[in-house]
């Protein structure tokens, strides 16, 4: 397959979906538009990181597959680092692994430890040590105490990782330890220019090289070709579940009003809502959410005419970044915004 989009990508299973075998479609679509990557997201129900990953380097020949991202507190170090280094190998080094913070709330519930930004990095560089075939006596991290940790000692495997990163410590740290750094849907302009700027001078002083180190945009792509009950879906639905589980980090990020997060939360309806308003928020539940979500905080989002979608794309470019995710559309929800894009 000829990739004509290197630098664009888009997330497989984006949501909810009805079965994981939805995926290979969008995975053989996304290749023959020319995409570069698929982003894996992980949910405790029928969206395991492991399997998704080995199902996609399978089916496909030149996108690049990224875990989008994965929690390094789930898995024993040595699982982790075999599936990437099998992976990698499965797919004539096309696999990223991806690393994240996950839900402090949903993690707390099922008695998970909580990642840090300290472990992200102390993580990174064990991995990195594993896939170059030393042998790691007495480790201790978040994962427990591994007397011994050992893959191959023939290994001499350069696999990249990357980092979902908010805050600047965790940007700062993503670009001393990873190769990829994954940005959060819904930022501002000045939120993601500061952060790929934190990233790349964070890589020049420790002494890696700034280019080396990519900063993908994740822009929200939701065109008027859409159906508007879906449209509300991937935008109001989508940045209410985000303000439902991490909210106060959102407007943190952003600089907006947290009394405007407090008014959303204090909302009866919100409040009471069992579970993600995107996952099951029908159509009169966003309508009843949506006035409670400026349109401000909204609009760091591609949207409007195919052509519209596109610049916004490209503009996140312009801002520094490396690549950008096309977030919440599938591929053919997408064609008519790619073919609106030069190659």
């Amino acid at each position: 397959m000829t990739v004509l989009h290197p630098r664009l990508g888009f997330y497989t299973l984006a949501g909810a979906p009805a079965s994981p075998r939805e995926m290979f479609d969008e995975l053989a679509a996304a290749e023959r538009m020319g995409l570069g990557a698929a982003f894996i997201s992980e949910r405790f129900t029928i969206k395991e990181a492991g399997a998704l990953t080995g199902a996609a380097v399978a089916s496909t020949s030149s996108l690049q597959i990224v875990t989008g991202a994965t929690n390094h507190t789930t898995r024993h170090p040595a699982v982790t680092a075999s599936w990437a280094s099998t992976l990698h190998l499965l797919s004539n080094g096309r696999f990223t692994l991806g690393l994240g913070r996950g839900i402090d709330v949903m993690f707390r519930a099922y008695g998970m430890k909580l990642a840090t930004t300290e472990s992200l990095e102390q993580f990174a560089g064990l991995m990195r040590r594993l896939w170059q075939g030393e042998t790691v006596l007495g480790h201790s991290d978040l994962t427990g105490t591994h007397p011994v940790l050992r893959l191959d000692p023939d290994f001499r495997l350069d696999i990249p990782l990357a980092v979902t990163a908010f805050g600047p410590r965790t940007l700062e740290m993503a670009g001393r330890a990873f190769d990829l750094v994954i940005l959060h849907t819904f930022f501002t302009d000045e939120t993601t220019a500061r952060a790929v700027r934190t990233v790349k001078e964070s890589a020049e002083r420790a002494g890696r090289d700034p280019d080396t180190v990519q900063v993908w945009s994740c822009l929200a792509t939701v065109g008027d070709h859409i159906d508007p009950a879906l449209r509300l879906k991937k935008t109001v639905g989508r940045l209410a579940t985000y303000l439902q589980a991490y909210g106060d980090l959102m407007v943190r990020t952003n600089g907006w009003d947290p009394a405007v997060l407090e008014r959303f939360r204090a909302d009866e309806f919100v409040r009471s809502f069992p579970g993600a308003l995107d996952a099951k928020g029908t159509t009169a539940d966003l309508e009843r959410v949506a006035p409670l979500i400026p349109d401000e905080w909204l609009a760091p989002a591609a949207t409007g005419s195919p052509e519209q979608c596109a610049a916004a794309v490209r503009a996140q470019f312009d801002l520094g970044c490396d690549g950008v995710i096309m977030h919440g559309a599938t591929p053919t929800e997408l064609a008519p915004i790619v073919a609106a894009m030069p190659a």
